[in-house]
Protein backbone atom coordinates (compact mmCIF):
# COMPACT_ATOMS: atom_id res chain seq x y z
CA UNK A 1 0.00 0.00 0.00
CA UNK A 2 1.47 3.37 -1.00
CA UNK A 3 1.72 6.32 1.36
CA UNK A 4 -1.16 8.21 -0.29
CA UNK A 5 -3.48 5.23 0.05
CA UNK A 6 -2.45 4.74 3.69
CA UNK A 7 -3.15 8.39 4.41
CA UNK A 8 -6.61 8.13 2.89
CA UNK A 9 -7.51 4.98 4.82
CA UNK A 10 -5.88 5.89 8.16
CA UNK A 11 -7.44 7.58 11.19
CA UNK A 12 -9.40 10.72 10.38
CA UNK A 13 -8.27 13.85 12.21
CA UNK A 14 -10.53 16.70 13.31
CA UNK A 15 -9.16 19.64 11.34
CA UNK A 16 -11.67 22.18 12.64
CA UNK A 17 -9.13 23.46 15.16
CA UNK A 18 -6.34 23.99 12.62
CA UNK A 19 -4.77 27.45 12.90
CA UNK A 20 -5.04 29.66 9.79
CA UNK A 21 -1.76 30.74 8.25
CA UNK A 22 -0.74 34.34 7.71
CA UNK A 23 0.23 34.16 4.03
CA UNK A 24 -1.39 36.28 1.33
CA UNK A 25 -4.04 34.59 -0.81
CA UNK A 26 -2.77 35.49 -4.29
CA UNK A 27 -4.26 33.75 -7.30
CA UNK A 28 -1.99 31.46 -9.28
CA UNK A 29 -3.07 32.71 -12.68
CA UNK A 30 -1.33 33.38 -15.98
CA UNK A 31 -1.38 37.10 -15.30
CA UNK A 32 1.20 36.40 -12.57
CA UNK A 33 3.64 34.93 -15.12
CA UNK A 34 2.93 37.71 -17.62
CA UNK A 35 3.48 40.62 -15.25
CA UNK A 36 6.61 39.02 -13.78
CA UNK A 37 8.07 38.50 -17.28
CA UNK A 38 7.33 41.98 -18.59
CA UNK A 39 8.41 43.84 -15.44
CA UNK A 40 11.55 41.84 -14.62
CA UNK A 41 12.90 40.95 -18.07
CA UNK A 42 11.64 43.79 -20.30
CA UNK A 43 14.65 43.71 -22.66
CA UNK A 44 14.72 39.93 -23.23
CA UNK A 45 13.98 38.92 -26.81
CA UNK A 46 11.26 36.93 -28.51
CA UNK A 47 12.18 35.96 -32.09
CA UNK A 48 9.77 34.44 -34.62
CA UNK A 49 10.36 33.18 -38.14
CA UNK A 50 7.42 34.12 -40.37
CA UNK A 51 5.89 32.28 -43.32
CA UNK A 52 8.22 34.04 -45.79
CA UNK A 53 11.32 33.10 -43.79
CA UNK A 54 11.99 36.58 -42.41
CA UNK A 55 12.63 37.03 -38.69
CA UNK A 56 10.48 39.19 -36.45
CA UNK A 57 12.04 40.14 -33.14
CA UNK A 58 10.88 42.22 -30.23
CA UNK A 59 11.35 42.54 -26.49
CA UNK A 60 9.25 41.22 -23.63
CA UNK A 61 8.19 44.84 -23.01
CA UNK A 62 6.90 45.20 -26.59
CA UNK A 63 5.27 41.79 -26.31
CA UNK A 64 3.38 43.04 -23.24
CA UNK A 65 2.04 46.04 -25.14
CA UNK A 66 0.80 43.88 -28.03
CA UNK A 67 -0.86 41.42 -25.62
CA UNK A 68 -2.78 44.36 -24.13
CA UNK A 69 -3.80 45.52 -27.61
CA UNK A 70 -4.95 42.01 -28.45
CA UNK A 71 -7.01 41.85 -25.27
CA UNK A 72 -8.82 45.07 -26.28
CA UNK A 73 -9.40 43.60 -29.74
CA UNK A 74 -10.84 40.40 -28.30
CA UNK A 75 -13.24 42.32 -26.09
CA UNK A 76 -14.20 44.40 -29.13
CA UNK A 77 -15.02 41.17 -30.97
CA UNK A 78 -17.40 40.27 -28.17
CA UNK A 79 -15.27 37.62 -26.45
CA UNK A 80 -16.46 37.10 -22.88
CA UNK A 81 -15.12 35.10 -19.91
CA UNK A 82 -15.66 31.40 -20.55
CA UNK A 83 -15.79 31.76 -24.36
CA UNK A 84 -13.54 29.43 -26.33
CA UNK A 85 -11.21 30.99 -28.87
CA UNK A 86 -9.38 28.61 -31.23
CA UNK A 87 -5.95 28.92 -32.81
CA UNK A 88 -4.92 27.07 -35.97
CA UNK A 89 -1.36 28.20 -36.22
CA UNK A 90 2.38 27.58 -36.26
CA UNK A 91 4.80 28.60 -33.51
CA UNK A 92 4.91 32.38 -33.99
CA UNK A 93 4.85 35.56 -31.91
CA UNK A 94 1.19 36.18 -32.73
CA UNK A 95 0.29 32.72 -31.49
CA UNK A 96 2.25 33.41 -28.31
CA UNK A 97 0.28 36.63 -27.79
CA UNK A 98 -2.94 34.61 -27.91
CA UNK A 99 -1.56 32.34 -25.18
CA UNK A 100 -1.63 35.30 -22.80
CA UNK A 101 -4.37 37.66 -23.98
CA UNK A 102 -7.14 35.05 -24.26
CA UNK A 103 -6.88 33.44 -20.80
CA UNK A 104 -6.03 36.73 -19.07
CA UNK A 105 -9.45 38.15 -20.01
CA UNK A 106 -11.09 35.00 -18.64
CA UNK A 107 -11.66 33.23 -21.96
CA UNK A 108 -10.19 29.86 -22.99
CA UNK A 109 -7.63 29.35 -25.78
CA UNK A 110 -8.20 26.14 -27.74
CA UNK A 111 -4.97 25.25 -29.56
CA UNK A 112 -6.09 23.10 -32.48
CA UNK A 113 -3.96 20.39 -34.08
CA UNK A 114 -3.31 21.49 -37.66
CA UNK A 115 -2.35 17.93 -38.68
CA UNK A 116 -5.68 16.26 -37.95
CA UNK A 117 -7.87 15.14 -40.84
CA UNK A 118 -10.31 17.87 -41.98
CA UNK A 119 -13.30 16.10 -40.41
CA UNK A 120 -11.42 15.82 -37.10
CA UNK A 121 -10.49 19.51 -37.16
CA UNK A 122 -14.13 20.47 -37.65
CA UNK A 123 -15.17 18.01 -34.94
CA UNK A 124 -12.82 19.38 -32.26
CA UNK A 125 -13.71 23.00 -33.11
CA UNK A 126 -17.40 22.26 -32.69
CA UNK A 127 -16.86 20.05 -29.64
CA UNK A 128 -14.80 22.79 -28.03
CA UNK A 129 -17.55 25.31 -28.74
CA UNK A 130 -15.17 27.72 -30.49
CA UNK A 131 -16.89 30.88 -31.74
CA UNK A 132 -13.72 32.49 -33.08
CA UNK A 133 -10.73 30.94 -34.91
CA UNK A 134 -7.33 32.61 -35.37
CA UNK A 135 -5.53 31.07 -38.35
CA UNK A 136 -2.14 31.63 -39.99
CA UNK A 137 -2.36 32.78 -43.61
CA UNK A 138 -0.50 29.66 -44.79
CA UNK A 139 -3.06 27.45 -43.00
CA UNK A 140 -6.16 29.25 -44.20
CA UNK A 141 -6.87 26.76 -47.01
CA UNK A 142 -6.68 23.65 -44.74
CA UNK A 143 -8.97 25.35 -42.22
CA UNK A 144 -11.50 26.23 -44.92
CA UNK A 145 -11.37 22.62 -46.16
CA UNK A 146 -12.09 21.44 -42.63
CA UNK A 147 -14.97 23.87 -42.12
CA UNK A 148 -16.49 22.74 -45.43
CA UNK A 149 -17.13 19.36 -43.82
CA UNK A 150 -19.37 21.07 -41.21
CA UNK A 151 -21.79 23.23 -43.27
CA UNK A 152 -23.80 24.28 -40.21
CA UNK A 153 -20.79 25.57 -38.27
CA UNK A 154 -19.68 29.13 -39.00
CA UNK A 155 -17.11 30.54 -36.57
CA UNK A 156 -15.65 34.01 -37.08
CA UNK A 157 -12.19 33.90 -38.71
CA UNK A 158 -9.20 36.11 -37.94
CA UNK A 159 -6.17 35.70 -40.23
CA UNK A 160 -2.95 36.07 -38.25
CA UNK A 161 -1.20 38.54 -40.54
CA UNK A 162 -1.41 42.08 -41.78
CA UNK A 163 -4.25 42.72 -44.22
CA UNK A 164 -3.65 42.72 -47.99
CA UNK A 165 -2.11 45.92 -49.35
CA UNK A 166 -5.45 47.25 -50.62
CA UNK A 167 -7.11 46.86 -47.22
CA UNK A 168 -4.08 48.25 -45.40
CA UNK A 169 -4.40 51.48 -47.38
CA UNK A 170 -7.91 52.03 -46.02
CA UNK A 171 -8.59 54.03 -42.84
CA UNK A 172 -7.84 52.14 -39.61
CA UNK A 173 -11.50 51.81 -38.68
CA UNK A 174 -12.33 50.38 -42.11
CA UNK A 175 -9.36 48.01 -42.30
CA UNK A 176 -10.23 46.58 -38.87
CA UNK A 177 -13.64 45.52 -40.16
CA UNK A 178 -14.14 42.07 -41.76
CA UNK A 179 -13.69 41.90 -45.52
CA UNK A 180 -16.33 40.70 -47.98
CA UNK A 181 -15.75 37.08 -46.96
CA UNK A 182 -16.20 37.90 -43.26
CA UNK A 183 -12.47 37.69 -42.54
CA UNK A 184 -10.65 39.99 -40.13
CA UNK A 185 -6.87 40.47 -39.92
CA UNK A 186 -4.80 40.28 -36.76
CA UNK A 187 -2.72 43.40 -37.29
CA UNK A 188 -5.75 45.48 -38.24
CA UNK A 189 -7.48 44.47 -35.04
CA UNK A 190 -4.49 45.58 -32.98
CA UNK A 191 -3.95 48.88 -34.76
CA UNK A 192 -4.77 51.95 -32.62
CA UNK A 193 -5.67 49.80 -29.59
CA UNK A 194 -4.36 50.97 -26.18
CA UNK A 195 -1.08 49.42 -25.06
CA UNK A 196 -2.27 48.82 -21.51
CA UNK A 197 -5.15 46.77 -20.18
CA UNK A 198 -6.85 46.64 -16.79
CA UNK A 199 -6.41 42.89 -16.31
CA UNK A 200 -9.06 41.14 -14.20
CA UNK A 201 -8.00 38.81 -11.39
CA UNK A 202 -9.16 35.56 -13.03
CA UNK A 203 -9.98 32.67 -10.69
CA UNK A 204 -7.00 30.32 -10.58
CA UNK A 205 -9.29 27.32 -11.01
CA UNK A 206 -10.88 28.68 -14.19
CA UNK A 207 -10.02 26.99 -17.48
CA UNK A 208 -7.25 28.76 -19.39
CA UNK A 209 -6.19 26.46 -22.25
CA UNK A 210 -8.05 23.65 -24.00
CA UNK A 211 -5.94 20.93 -25.63
CA UNK A 212 -7.17 17.78 -27.33
CA UNK A 213 -5.38 14.44 -27.37
CA UNK A 214 -4.09 13.07 -30.67
CA UNK A 215 -7.08 10.80 -31.25
CA UNK A 216 -5.02 7.63 -31.70
CA UNK A 217 -7.93 5.65 -30.21
CA UNK A 218 -11.38 7.06 -31.03
CA UNK A 219 -12.23 10.74 -31.08
CA UNK A 220 -9.75 13.25 -29.61
CA UNK A 221 -10.45 14.09 -25.97
CA UNK A 222 -10.30 17.59 -24.54
CA UNK A 223 -8.23 18.56 -21.50
CA UNK A 224 -8.94 21.95 -19.94
CA UNK A 225 -5.85 23.25 -18.14
CA UNK A 226 -6.57 25.72 -15.36
CA UNK A 227 -4.61 28.87 -14.61
CA UNK A 228 -3.42 27.22 -11.39
CA UNK A 229 -2.25 24.00 -13.04
CA UNK A 230 -0.45 26.00 -15.74
CA UNK A 231 1.49 28.12 -13.24
CA UNK A 232 2.41 25.14 -11.05
CA UNK A 233 3.53 23.15 -14.10
CA UNK A 234 5.70 26.09 -15.17
CA UNK A 235 7.39 26.25 -11.78
CA UNK A 236 8.04 22.50 -11.77
CA UNK A 237 9.32 22.33 -15.38
CA UNK A 238 12.05 24.90 -14.79
CA UNK A 239 13.61 23.13 -11.81
CA UNK A 240 17.28 22.24 -12.23
CA UNK A 241 16.46 18.53 -12.12
CA UNK A 242 13.66 18.99 -14.64
CA UNK A 243 14.47 21.04 -17.77
CA UNK A 244 16.71 23.43 -15.90
CA UNK A 245 16.14 26.55 -18.01
CA UNK A 246 18.03 29.70 -17.02
CA UNK A 247 17.45 33.34 -17.89
CA UNK A 248 20.60 33.24 -20.01
CA UNK A 249 19.26 30.44 -22.24
CA UNK A 250 17.89 30.70 -25.75
CA UNK A 251 15.04 28.19 -26.14
CA UNK A 252 13.69 26.81 -29.42
CA UNK A 253 10.43 24.80 -29.27
CA UNK A 254 10.34 22.68 -32.42
CA UNK A 255 7.42 20.81 -30.86
CA UNK A 256 4.23 22.56 -32.08
CA UNK A 257 2.22 24.80 -29.80
CA UNK A 258 -0.85 22.64 -30.42
CA UNK A 259 1.01 19.65 -28.91
CA UNK A 260 0.25 20.15 -25.20
CA UNK A 261 1.20 23.85 -25.45
CA UNK A 262 4.62 23.10 -26.94
CA UNK A 263 5.12 21.08 -23.74
CA UNK A 264 4.24 24.13 -21.66
CA UNK A 265 7.11 26.26 -22.96
CA UNK A 266 5.11 29.45 -23.75
CA UNK A 267 4.66 29.80 -20.02
CA UNK A 268 7.78 28.41 -18.36
CA UNK A 269 10.23 30.10 -20.76
CA UNK A 270 8.72 33.50 -19.97
CA UNK A 271 8.54 32.58 -16.28
CA UNK A 272 12.33 32.32 -16.29
CA UNK A 273 12.91 35.18 -18.73
CA UNK A 274 14.89 33.25 -21.35
CA UNK A 275 15.09 34.17 -25.01
CA UNK A 276 12.26 32.45 -26.87
CA UNK A 277 12.82 31.47 -30.52
CA UNK A 278 9.73 30.45 -32.48
CA UNK A 279 10.42 28.53 -35.73
CA UNK A 280 7.23 29.10 -37.71
CA UNK A 281 6.33 26.57 -40.42
CA UNK A 282 9.83 25.63 -41.62
CA UNK A 283 10.96 22.61 -39.62
CA UNK A 284 13.24 20.90 -42.13
CA UNK A 285 16.77 20.17 -40.86
CA UNK A 286 18.36 23.05 -42.83
CA UNK A 287 15.93 25.57 -41.35
CA UNK A 288 16.29 24.21 -37.81
CA UNK A 289 20.09 24.27 -38.01
CA UNK A 290 20.10 27.83 -39.41
CA UNK A 291 17.87 29.03 -36.59
CA UNK A 292 19.96 27.31 -33.91
CA UNK A 293 23.13 28.89 -35.32
CA UNK A 294 21.67 32.34 -35.93
CA UNK A 295 19.92 32.73 -32.57
CA UNK A 296 22.56 30.85 -30.53
CA UNK A 297 19.96 28.38 -29.25
CA UNK A 298 21.06 26.52 -26.10
CA UNK A 299 17.96 24.36 -25.42
CA UNK A 300 15.50 22.90 -27.89
CA UNK A 301 12.40 20.74 -27.58
CA UNK A 302 10.98 18.24 -30.06
CA UNK A 303 10.08 14.68 -31.01
CA UNK A 304 12.77 12.24 -32.24
CA UNK A 305 11.80 12.56 -35.92
CA UNK A 306 13.06 16.13 -36.17
CA UNK A 307 16.36 15.36 -34.49
CA UNK A 308 16.98 12.22 -36.52
CA UNK A 309 16.88 14.41 -39.63
CA UNK A 310 19.06 17.10 -38.00
CA UNK A 311 21.54 14.39 -36.93
CA UNK A 312 21.79 13.11 -40.50
CA UNK A 313 22.35 16.63 -41.85
CA UNK A 314 25.06 17.39 -39.28
CA UNK A 315 26.85 14.15 -40.13
CA UNK A 316 26.59 14.90 -43.85
CA UNK A 317 28.22 18.31 -43.27
CA UNK A 318 30.47 17.04 -40.47
CA UNK A 319 29.15 20.10 -38.63
CA UNK A 320 28.64 21.06 -35.00
CA UNK A 321 26.21 23.35 -33.18
CA UNK A 322 28.45 24.76 -30.46
CA UNK A 323 25.78 26.70 -28.53
CA UNK A 324 23.22 23.87 -28.45
CA UNK A 325 23.75 21.96 -25.22
CA UNK A 326 20.45 20.24 -24.42
CA UNK A 327 17.60 18.65 -26.35
CA UNK A 328 14.42 17.76 -24.49
CA UNK A 329 12.96 14.89 -26.51
CA UNK A 330 9.58 13.28 -25.93
CA UNK A 331 6.61 11.83 -27.77
CA UNK A 332 8.33 8.48 -28.25
CA UNK A 333 11.43 6.73 -26.93
CA UNK A 334 14.81 8.17 -27.94
CA UNK A 335 16.71 5.79 -30.24
CA UNK A 336 20.03 4.93 -28.54
CA UNK A 337 21.88 5.68 -31.78
CA UNK A 338 20.52 9.25 -31.77
CA UNK A 339 21.63 9.69 -28.16
CA UNK A 340 25.16 8.52 -28.95
CA UNK A 341 25.52 10.36 -32.27
CA UNK A 342 24.50 13.72 -30.82
CA UNK A 343 26.67 13.26 -27.74
CA UNK A 344 29.68 13.01 -30.05
CA UNK A 345 28.75 16.49 -31.27
CA UNK A 346 28.47 17.96 -27.77
CA UNK A 347 24.66 17.81 -27.51
CA UNK A 348 23.05 16.13 -24.50
CA UNK A 349 19.63 14.55 -24.76
CA UNK A 350 17.20 14.98 -21.89
CA UNK A 351 14.45 12.45 -22.32
CA UNK A 352 11.02 13.41 -21.02
CA UNK A 353 7.77 11.55 -20.56
CA UNK A 354 4.30 12.90 -20.10
CA UNK A 355 0.88 13.20 -21.69
CA UNK A 356 -1.57 15.87 -22.77
CA UNK A 357 -3.51 14.91 -19.65
CA UNK A 358 -0.46 15.84 -17.53
CA UNK A 359 0.16 19.38 -18.88
CA UNK A 360 2.34 17.41 -20.08
CA UNK A 361 5.64 16.93 -18.20
CA UNK A 362 5.85 13.95 -15.83
CA UNK A 363 9.51 12.87 -15.83
CA UNK A 364 12.93 13.90 -17.09
CA UNK A 365 16.03 11.74 -17.38
CA UNK A 366 18.45 13.76 -15.27
CA UNK A 367 21.27 12.14 -13.30
CA UNK A 368 20.89 12.03 -9.53
CA UNK A 369 23.66 12.17 -6.94
CA UNK A 370 23.79 8.36 -6.63
CA UNK A 371 24.77 7.87 -10.26
CA UNK A 372 26.86 10.97 -11.00
CA UNK A 373 30.09 9.05 -10.36
CA UNK A 374 29.09 5.76 -11.96
CA UNK A 375 30.80 4.47 -15.13
CA UNK A 376 29.45 6.00 -18.32
CA UNK A 377 27.74 2.77 -19.40
CA UNK A 378 25.57 2.83 -16.26
CA UNK A 379 24.86 6.55 -16.54
CA UNK A 380 23.89 6.07 -20.19
CA UNK A 381 21.43 3.34 -19.20
CA UNK A 382 19.73 5.74 -16.78
CA UNK A 383 19.69 8.61 -19.24
CA UNK A 384 17.96 6.42 -21.83
CA UNK A 385 15.10 5.77 -19.41
CA UNK A 386 12.11 8.09 -19.25
CA UNK A 387 13.52 9.57 -16.06
CA UNK A 388 12.53 10.56 -12.54
CA UNK A 389 9.18 12.06 -11.61
CA UNK A 390 8.84 15.78 -10.98
CA UNK A 391 7.60 16.83 -7.53
CA UNK A 392 4.05 17.64 -8.67
CA UNK A 393 3.40 14.13 -10.02
CA UNK A 394 2.55 11.26 -7.68
CA UNK A 395 2.66 7.78 -9.22
CA UNK A 396 2.14 4.08 -8.67
CA UNK A 397 2.60 1.00 -10.83
CA UNK A 398 -0.23 -1.49 -10.41
CA UNK A 399 -0.09 -5.22 -11.18
CA UNK A 400 -2.86 -7.46 -12.51
CA UNK A 401 -3.87 -8.22 -8.91
CA UNK A 402 -4.51 -4.54 -8.25
CA UNK A 403 -1.53 -4.22 -5.91
CA UNK A 404 1.58 -2.08 -6.31
CA UNK A 405 4.43 -3.94 -7.99
CA UNK A 406 7.98 -3.85 -6.57
CA UNK A 407 10.15 -0.90 -7.63
CA UNK A 408 12.91 -3.22 -8.80
CA UNK A 409 13.26 -1.99 -12.39
CA UNK A 410 12.04 -5.37 -13.68
CA UNK A 411 8.45 -5.92 -12.57
CA UNK A 412 6.04 -4.17 -14.92
CA UNK A 413 2.54 -2.92 -14.27
CA UNK A 414 0.03 -0.27 -15.27
CA UNK A 415 1.19 3.28 -14.54
CA UNK A 416 -1.22 5.51 -12.61
CA UNK A 417 -0.58 9.18 -11.79
CA UNK A 418 -2.17 12.07 -9.92
CA UNK A 419 -1.08 15.60 -9.14
CA UNK A 420 -1.44 19.36 -9.37
CA UNK A 421 -1.24 19.54 -13.17
CA UNK A 422 -2.98 16.27 -14.10
CA UNK A 423 -6.54 16.23 -15.39
CA UNK A 424 -9.32 14.63 -13.37
CA UNK A 425 -11.64 14.27 -16.37
CA UNK A 426 -12.24 15.26 -19.98
CA UNK A 427 -13.94 18.35 -21.36
CA UNK A 428 -17.56 18.20 -22.51
CA UNK A 429 -18.07 14.43 -22.23
CA UNK A 430 -21.49 12.96 -21.52
CA UNK A 431 -20.19 10.12 -19.34
CA UNK A 432 -16.93 9.73 -17.37
CA UNK A 433 -14.38 7.55 -19.15
CA UNK A 434 -12.98 4.49 -17.33
CA UNK A 435 -9.45 5.88 -17.05
CA UNK A 436 -10.01 7.62 -13.71
CA UNK A 437 -10.21 5.65 -10.49
CA UNK A 438 -10.06 6.72 -6.84
CA UNK A 439 -8.50 10.06 -7.75
CA UNK A 440 -5.90 8.52 -10.09
CA UNK A 441 -5.47 8.80 -13.86
CA UNK A 442 -4.65 5.46 -15.51
CA UNK A 443 -2.19 6.42 -18.24
CA UNK A 444 -2.46 3.28 -20.39
CA UNK A 445 1.31 2.85 -20.19
CA UNK A 446 2.94 -0.34 -18.93
CA UNK A 447 6.05 0.60 -16.97
CA UNK A 448 8.71 -0.29 -14.44
CA UNK A 449 10.33 1.92 -11.80
CA UNK A 450 13.78 1.07 -10.47
CA UNK A 451 15.02 1.49 -6.86
CA UNK A 452 16.35 4.98 -7.67
CA UNK A 453 13.01 6.14 -9.02
CA UNK A 454 13.75 5.97 -12.76
CA UNK A 455 10.69 5.27 -14.88
CA UNK A 456 10.95 3.01 -17.94
CA UNK A 457 7.97 2.78 -20.26
CA UNK A 458 7.71 -0.84 -21.38
CA UNK A 459 4.89 -0.18 -23.81
CA UNK A 460 1.42 1.18 -24.27
CA UNK A 461 -0.88 -1.53 -22.95
CA UNK A 462 -2.57 -1.79 -26.36
CA UNK A 463 0.79 -2.17 -28.15
CA UNK A 464 2.27 -5.08 -26.20
CA UNK A 465 2.72 -8.14 -28.41
CA UNK A 466 1.39 -11.38 -26.88
CA UNK A 467 3.15 -14.30 -28.54
CA UNK A 468 2.29 -17.80 -27.33
CA UNK A 469 1.13 -16.42 -23.98
CA UNK A 470 4.31 -14.36 -23.42
CA UNK A 471 4.62 -10.58 -23.67
CA UNK A 472 7.04 -8.78 -26.00
CA UNK A 473 7.67 -5.05 -25.52
CA UNK A 474 7.34 -3.25 -28.84
CA UNK A 475 9.32 -0.30 -27.39
CA UNK A 476 12.30 -2.47 -26.37
CA UNK A 477 12.26 -4.24 -29.72
CA UNK A 478 12.06 -0.91 -31.58
CA UNK A 479 15.08 0.35 -29.67
CA UNK A 480 17.00 -2.82 -30.53
CA UNK A 481 16.20 -2.46 -34.23
CA UNK A 482 17.10 1.25 -34.22
CA UNK A 483 20.50 0.35 -32.85
CA UNK A 484 21.53 -0.83 -36.33
CA UNK A 485 23.67 1.86 -37.99
CA UNK A 486 21.65 1.74 -41.23
CA UNK A 487 18.24 2.17 -39.55
CA UNK A 488 16.77 5.66 -39.25
CA UNK A 489 13.64 4.63 -37.38
CA UNK A 490 11.63 1.50 -36.69
CA UNK A 491 8.14 0.67 -35.52
CA UNK A 492 7.04 -2.74 -34.19
CA UNK A 493 3.47 -4.05 -34.04
CA UNK A 494 1.93 -7.40 -33.25
CA UNK A 495 0.03 -9.07 -36.09
CA UNK A 496 -2.31 -12.03 -35.98
CA UNK A 497 -0.61 -15.44 -36.25
CA UNK A 498 -2.37 -18.81 -36.64
CA UNK A 499 -0.12 -20.64 -34.15
CA UNK A 500 1.24 -18.03 -31.72
CA UNK A 501 -1.77 -15.66 -31.54
CA UNK A 502 0.48 -12.69 -32.34
CA UNK A 503 3.98 -12.23 -33.66
CA UNK A 504 6.06 -9.05 -33.96
CA UNK A 505 6.59 -7.38 -37.31
CA UNK A 506 9.09 -4.54 -37.71
CA UNK A 507 8.56 -1.64 -40.10
CA UNK A 508 11.89 0.01 -40.90
CA UNK A 509 12.93 3.24 -42.61
CA UNK A 510 16.59 3.29 -43.60
CA UNK A 511 19.00 6.18 -43.40
CA UNK A 512 19.69 7.99 -46.66
CA UNK A 513 22.20 6.14 -48.83
CA UNK A 514 22.08 2.91 -46.78
CA UNK A 515 20.93 -0.53 -47.95
CA UNK A 516 19.89 -3.53 -45.87
CA UNK A 517 17.95 -6.74 -46.45
CA UNK A 518 15.43 -8.49 -44.24
CA UNK A 519 17.47 -11.61 -43.40
CA UNK A 520 20.59 -9.61 -42.50
CA UNK A 521 18.65 -7.33 -40.14
CA UNK A 522 16.82 -10.28 -38.53
CA UNK A 523 20.16 -11.99 -37.88
CA UNK A 524 21.58 -8.77 -36.39
CA UNK A 525 18.55 -8.36 -34.12
CA UNK A 526 18.86 -12.01 -33.03
CA UNK A 527 22.26 -11.25 -31.52
CA UNK A 528 20.70 -8.63 -29.23
CA UNK A 529 17.32 -9.98 -28.11
CA UNK A 530 15.82 -13.33 -27.14
CA UNK A 531 15.36 -15.54 -30.19
CA UNK A 532 11.60 -15.62 -29.81
CA UNK A 533 11.55 -11.79 -29.96
CA UNK A 534 13.02 -11.70 -33.50
CA UNK A 535 10.37 -10.16 -35.80
CA UNK A 536 8.78 -12.69 -38.13
CA UNK A 537 8.96 -10.09 -40.89
CA UNK A 538 10.85 -6.86 -41.53
CA UNK A 539 9.03 -4.52 -43.91
CA UNK A 540 11.09 -1.67 -45.37
CA UNK A 541 9.08 1.50 -45.97
CA UNK A 542 9.96 5.07 -46.96
CA UNK A 543 8.55 6.64 -43.80
CA UNK A 544 6.63 5.41 -40.78
CA UNK A 545 3.14 6.93 -40.51
CA UNK A 546 2.78 9.27 -37.55
CA UNK A 547 0.07 11.11 -35.70
CA UNK A 548 -0.17 14.89 -35.82
CA UNK A 549 2.08 15.10 -32.76
CA UNK A 550 4.80 12.77 -34.10
CA UNK A 551 3.89 9.46 -32.49
CA UNK A 552 3.88 6.23 -34.50
CA UNK A 553 0.43 5.67 -36.02
CA UNK A 554 0.36 1.93 -35.39
CA UNK A 555 -3.32 1.50 -36.15
CA UNK A 556 -2.66 2.54 -39.77
CA UNK A 557 0.01 -0.14 -40.10
CA UNK A 558 -2.32 -2.72 -38.54
CA UNK A 559 -5.08 -1.78 -40.99
CA UNK A 560 -2.76 -2.04 -43.99
CA UNK A 561 -0.73 -5.12 -43.03
CA UNK A 562 -3.13 -6.96 -40.69
CA UNK A 563 -3.10 -10.20 -42.74
CA UNK A 564 0.63 -10.20 -43.46
CA UNK A 565 1.36 -13.32 -41.35
CA UNK A 566 -1.83 -15.17 -42.27
CA UNK A 567 -0.91 -15.77 -45.91
CA UNK A 568 -3.94 -13.87 -47.26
Amino acid sequence: MDILTRAASGPQLDLSTAIPGTMMDVSLNIRWIFEHAVRNNPRREIVARLDDGTLFRYTYADFGKRVAQLAHALVGLGVKPGDRVASFAWNTHRHLELYYAVPMIGAVLHTTNIRLFPEQVAWVLQHGGDRLVFVDESLRAPLEKALATAPNYHPEIVVMSAPPASAAAAPASASAAPDASGTSYFESLLASQPETFDWPDVDENAAAILCYTGGTTGDPKGVAYTHRSTVIHSFAATLVDAIGIRQSDSVLPVVPMFHANAWGSPYYVLTIGAKYVLPGPKLDPHSVIDLVEGEKVTISLGVPTVWLAVRDELEKRDAYLPTLKTLLIGGSAVPPSLFDDLKKRGISILQGWGMTEMSPLGTTSTLMHENENLPWAEQRADLLKQGRFNPICAWKVVGEDGKDVPTDGRTAGDLWVRGHAITGGYFNVSEPLPVFKDGWFMTGDVATVDPRGYLSIVDRSKDLVKSGGEWISSVDLENAVMGHPSVREACVIGLAHEKWQERPVAFVALREGHTLDEATLQAWIGERVAKWWIPDRVVFIEAIPRTGVGKFLKRELRATYGDLLLGT
